[in-house]
């Protein structure tokens, strides 16, 4: 069965995760949904130095978009802060710098974000988990606690506000896997970091979707940029990046569908919780996989991550 998931799922990828199959989808695009006036809202991007999340943040900051940018390197996100300012004349960019492979610096982050600042749209994935494929296995089974606790610490701040959205960034590479509550520590068996990795990807699809039936007045969704050409890649995949380079996505491209959910009416006109690829709602399961779970199994996987994610947490500050 992996066999075959992971055959349908490169060649699915060969004709839709490309640089190609962008541009073909890119023929439908409605261009008025993204041409709007963001000022006055605030965006939260995470990983916004570089990749898909500083593409990100230079369209928002383009629309006269309030940007907070989370970074973990300083000079890279000082340098990239001033592109951003630069290119778009927008000096409303503020700069938070969080060791984001730590939970207690998440929350200890989130918590004084919450009390001085608003938010309209928070990006909380990647975290700068791609870059985990060749480093050590802890930050892989910390990963969506990550994801999990920047979301849900600052959910309170998002439900004061209007039209409030929360977009994931995924990957198509969970297609090939099914939620396994039974190891969501990655301990059994030999350890294979690119099936952690989707396996950590197919459990933001089920958060985003849990995260939607609990937060009725936050709009969720979970989305896949596509095969991009993005320094993580280059990093981390170095062989992929080598066979693929010719054929991946900008990340400009990689980013359309985020800058998409985060800005345009027409996204939150759509049911929350579901999948994107390419400003369209997708499937989350290949045909005849077999990914799909029990709800008992999403359900328990939001209650592992609530116990795990409370083992980092210090006592709050005042509010």
């Amino acid at each position: 069965m992996s066999w075959y998931r992971n055959t349908v799922w490169f060649v699915k990828g060969l004709r839709e995760y490309t640089r190609g199959g962008y541009e073909s989808a890119s023929k439908h695009f409605n261009p008025a949904d993204v041409e709007v006036d963001v000022a006055g809202r605030s965006f939260l991007v995470t990983g916004a130095n570089s990749g898909i999340g500083k593409a990100t943040a230079k369209e928002i900051a383009r629309r006269g978009g309030t940007v907070h940018l989370v970074c973990r390197n300083r000079e890279r996100a000082e340098v990239a802060k001033e592109e951003i300012v630069t290119e778009t004349g927008n000096q409303n960019i503020f700069l938070h710098i969080v060791d984001i492979s730590n939970p207690k610096e998440i929350w200890k982050f989130a918590e004084k974000f919450r009390n001085e600042h608003k938010l309209n749209v928070l990006k909380p994935g990647e975290l700068g988990v791609l870059n985990y494929l060749e480093v050590k296995q802890i930050e892989y089974q910390l990963s969506d606690c990550r994801t999990y606790i920047m979301t849900t610490a600052l959910v309170p701040l998002l439900e004061k506000a209007a039209d409030a959205r929360v977009i994931t960034v995924s990957s198509g590479g969970m297609l090939v896997q099914k939620l396994n509550i039974s190891d969501l520590q990655s301990e059994n068996g030999p350890f294979d970091g690119t099936m952690v990795y989707a396996q950590n990807k197919r459990q933001q699809v089920v958060l985003t979707e849990q995260w939607a039936k609990a937060h009725r007045n936050i709009h969720f969704s979970v989305m896949h940029p596509g095969w991009a050409d993005t320094p993580a890649v280059r990093s981390s995949m170095p062989d992929f990046y080598e066979r693929m380079k010719n054929s991946l996505r900008t990340d400009a491209q990689g980013a359309d569908t985020v800058l998409w959910l985060a800005v345009s009416a027409e996204a939150a006109k759509l049911p929350s919780g579901l999948f994107f690829q390419d400003r369209q709602p997708v499937s989350t399961h290949l045909p005849l996989a077999y990914t799909h779970s029990p709800p008992e199994d999403e359900e328990k996987l939001m209650e592992v991550l609530e116990e795990f994610s409370q083992k980092f947490k210090s006592v709050s500050p005042r509010m």
